[in-house]
């Protein structure tokens, strides 16, 4: 990636030699690199790009536990192309272009007559462990967490440490008014799985059921059990920000379970709620070192979701830490505009930190004003710098080199207008890359290479 000023050059060229972390991800140990050309065309980002432009298909691949067979993966790759020229517009294609022009040498636009060729060169290296080790060695990136669900029978702590992903019962799901029950109960008495993907249909059956306030604590006392069992150090959820979370009593709740064959949006709110509550008050106090990192202000489509993040659900958000704060909360905002404002909130409340750029701020001027606002109102120890969110380590050495590239661009400006030099800007700029994954969630870097 040539860059024409010089400042922003020798920044990113400094930034790309520090040492991070990579503090949420969903890679899959030991199956860490893309698996063909599909893995990296049509991650869904730019799966939601090439839905925009008209491509018939606008759901995400087969995901795990299951994989894309071959059939599966070359239809869709066939289906995109089309539209493919239509998003070159786009960050996500730069962000694809970095990783074809980086990693595989390759600058031809990708058409009707290559793609296999293209697709061949990605799977041949699908298994070499090699790429994979010089690849992270590359990124400086220290260790990773991933889903809990997905490490590997014969581990690689070394490298990675985890979250649970699991129940999503802060979740919302349009015309759905009991996902806080199911979601609770499809864990219950289980061991720990992978979620249920956004706006699945032919959900599974939960061997249990709640039907009472006593269900609802035994379900969510094995949940928090499992936190503590499995050694995770974080649990990553949703908070949907379209649920009144006010304060539920016991005999709302019970009243709301009767009426579960004709739930609608109250029940469903006085669910969430009451689950939630319960849930954060047994993590303060039998696991307060597992952090609470949730996705926030990403609310569904059919598909996908839309950033939309009404100002009242801020309002919840700051009554909901003041009433744990021993629960380390975690937010990965996916609103540009709601960013100052849940920065005043970080401000006033010791246990709220945020963390990198999520979904629908990963684009680099939503990047940059986060990184801007950030920098000005929050201290160092208050926002983990960076998160990939990759499914393979392709996107994550792409998503590694835009974040470099838009933090040397806030940090131009900063030294620029006098409010830092160089060497401040720089010490900034590793602090927030490095410290706060391991003060706020616990990680630590790797023993050995990967």
């Amino acid at each position: 990636m040539q860059y024409t000023d010089p400042l922003v050059a020798e920044l990113e060229e400094a930034l790309a030699t520090f040492p991070m972390f990579d503090a949420h991800t969903h890679l899959t140990v030991d199956k860490l690199n893309a698996r063909g050309l599909h893995d990296i065309m049509l991650y869904h980002m730019v799966v939601s790009d090439l839905y925009a432009a008209g491509c018939p298909s606008g759901a995400r691949l087969t995901e795990f536990p299951g994989w894309p067979d071959t059939a599966e993966a070359h239809h869709r790759i066939r289906e995109a192309l089309p539209y493919l020229h239509l998003i070159e517009n786009t960050s996500c294609y730069w962000g694809l272009r970095i990783i074809l022009h980086d990693l595989y040498g390759w600058d031809e636009p990708i058409t009707a007559e290559n793609w296999e060729r293209l697709d061949r060169m990605i799977r041949e290296r699908a298994d070499d462990r090699a790429v994979t080790q010089d690849l992270i060695r590359k990124m400086h990136i220290q260790r990773f967490v991933t889903e809990y669900a997905r490490r590997s029978q014969r581990g690689d702590d070394d490298l990675f440490q985890y979250s649970m992903e699991w129940a999503f019962f802060t979740r919302t799901q349009r015309g759905e008014y009991d996902t806080a029950l199911y979601e609770l109960e499809r864990c219950w008495g289980q061991p720990p799985g992978s979620p249920i993907p956004h706006a699945a249909k032919n959900k599974p059956t939960p061997a249990r059921v709640i039907r009472t306030l006593e269900d609802v604590q035994q379900a969510l006392r094995h949940f928090v059990d499992q936190l503590v069992q499995t050694g995770v150090i974080s649990n990553a959820t949703h908070v949907s920000t379209d649920v009144d979370f006010r304060p539920v009593t016991d005999a709302q709740m019970a009243a709301a379970l009767a009426r579960r064959e004709v739930a609608g949006p109250e029940e469903r709110d006085i669910y969430v709620a009451y689950i939630h509550d319960a849930f954060l008050t047994l993590l303060e106090t039998e696991a307060p070192q597992v952090a609470f990192q949730f996705s926030y202000a990403a609310e569904p489509l059919p598909h996908e979701t839309a950033s939309i993040l009404p100002q009242r659900s801020i309002d919840d958000l700051a009554a909901m830490i003041v009433r744990h704060p021993k629960v380390k909360f975690v937010c990965m905002e996916a609103s540009r505009h709601g960013n100052q404002s849940l920065c005043t909130l970080g401000r006033e409340l010791p246990n709220f930190s945020l963390i990198g750029y999520w979904w629908h701020n990963f684009f680099p001027g939503a990047m940059r004003q986060v990184m801007e606002e950030r920098l000005d109102m929050l201290p160092m120890n208050k926002q983990v710098g960076f998160f990939s969110d990759a499914y393979t380590i392709e996107w994550t050495y792409a998503k590694v080199r835009l974040v470099h590239r838009q933090l040397a661009q806030v940090l131009a400006q900063k030294i620029r207008q006098g409010q830092y030099d160089k060497d401040t800007a720089l010490r900034v700029a590793r602090h927030i890359l490095y410290h706060p994954a391991q003060d706020i969630l616990g990680m630590t870097p790797a023993t050995v290479s990967a």
